[in-house]
């Protein structure tokens, strides 16, 4: 399985100067089973260099699950050069919202409205589908299975889970670690507290012992004092679900965009020095634009 990220960084594109070793595109992860699917995890702006690289693949069938539906997720979704090429076919995934009912189709037809964007879906010359999921339901694609897991974030977040042929991976979207919203004393604390720890279970569950996680480490702990409900993590949050999961390798991403190359790095050896690593503890990266793992 090869794994290449094309977009880190949380909430805006951030190019400039103070970005360049780790880029300032948003949230996109291309992911390469065994038999060379094309698997793409969210369609922030990444996504357009991405679609770029695959010229000498046309005609492709590509894979798009999205996450959630906010803008760092989808804002390069209209640029996917492949929308534009006879003979390409895309298939796009995602959550269907529970009040409207409107499924995973309307990101689309909302951002090729001519107000938005001068091209219409119509004139589009892939053959696209949708397919709108519901947690724990598992998407196969030749010997690879997705399994979407719901995650805490303002607006419904799947994260997802990705086996092909024993390898494995997980991709949390924009995750924030749920919180008791009640005090100790109040009545409905317990009951609360016990519904969070059966949430934080069955998540572990489903994450538990895969070879790499990637997950949303937006802030310091200092940081998310002041973000609390904003739906983002933390270095230590992160560090710590991988270790009860098992999982073998940590790559933080969703950056804060404020946030300078030379800072990142600081913040992230800080949350290392909180957090020393012991035996079986996952090994911990900072996710890069253009780096590859590959196993």
């Amino acid at each position: 399985m090869k794994v290449r990220f094309w977009g880190v960084r949380g909430s805006i594109p951030s190019p400039g100067k103070h970005t360049v070793r780790y880029g300032g595109n948003t949230t996109c992860i291309e992911v390469r089973p065994d038999d060379g699917s094309l698997i793409i995890l969210d369609a922030g702006t990444g996504i357009f260099p991405l679609s770029q690289s695959l010229f000498p693949e046309f005609p492709i069938t590509a894979h798009i699950f999205n996450t959630h539906t906010h803008w760092d997720h989808i804002q390069g979704l209209p640029f996917f050069i492949p929308f534009f090429v006879p003979d390409n076919r895309v298939n796009i995934y995602g959550v269907a919202d529970p009040i409207s009912q409107k499924g995973i189709r309307e990101i689309l037809d909302t951002q090729l409205q001519y107000r938005f964007f001068p091209i219409r879906e119509v004139e589009l010359k892939a053959d696209i589908a949708y397919q709108s999921l519901v947690e724990a339901e598992v998407v196969h694609i030749g010997e690879t299975k997705i399994t979407p897991v719901l995650m805490n974030h303002p607006v419904i977040n799947f994260g997802y889970r990705i086996d092909c042929n024993g390898k494995s991976m997980f991709f949390t979207g924009d995750h924030e670690p749920p919180s008791n919203i009640y005090t100790p004393d109040d009545e409905e604390y317990k009951e609360y507290q016990s519904l969070i720890e059966q949430k934080n279970k069955g998540m572990i569950d489903v994450i538990q012992g895969v070879d790499v996680m990637i997950a949303d480490a937006s802030y310091t702990p200092e940081e998310y004092e002041a973000k609390k409900g904003w739906g983002h993590g933390t270095y230590d949050s992160n560090i710590v679900m991988a270790r009860d999961a098992g999982v073998k390798k940590l790559y933080c991403t969703h950056h804060e965009p404020t946030r300078s190359d030379d800072d990142l790095e600081a913040v992230f050896e800080a949350a290392l020095e909180r957090n020393p690593r012991q035996e079986g503890d996952p090994e911990c990266f900072l996710a890069q634009e253009g780096l590859t793992i590959d196993w």
